[in-house]
């Protein structure tokens, strides 16, 4: 069974960094792409960052460019998404979802998701 586990979240002050941990069991990692989304209170889900299959390829939101890094290691089966310069407009619940595809998109076709995790970003 595909199953993604999403760790590392918590509360941060404004500034501050995080970095997001997505984990993977039962299947074959290296064959699919891999996205980070968040969802706000009272928001719709958006398309955070994501990566290609190879890891060669990344895509960011505008509203993270800059502050955000994601990659990942193929040997973990693991995807990482390092946070600085968090913001309180960053405070949501981050999921990650696997997609059986090189490419990878901001937006909703992915096929697998995480159950989330909370990043609150106050002071």
């Amino acid at each position: 069974q595909l199953q993604l586990v999403e760790s590392g979240g918590g509360l941060v002050q404004p500034g501050g960094s995080l970095r997001l941990s997505c984990a993977a069991a039962g299947f074959t990692w290296d064959y699919y792409a891999i996205g980070w989304f968040r969802q706000a209170p009272g928001k719709e889900r958006e398309g955070v960052s994501c990566i290609s299959s190879s890891g060669g390829s990344t895509n960011y939101a505008d509203s993270v460019k800059g502050r955000f890094t994601i990659s990942r290691d193929n040997a973990k089966n693991t995807v990482y998404l390092q946070m600085n310069n968090l913001e309180p407009d960053d405070t949501a619940i981050y999921y990650c979802a696997a997609r059986r595809f090189r490419q990878c998109v901001l937006t909703y076709e992915y096929d697998y998701w995480g159950q989330g995790t909370q990043v609150t970003v106050s002071s």
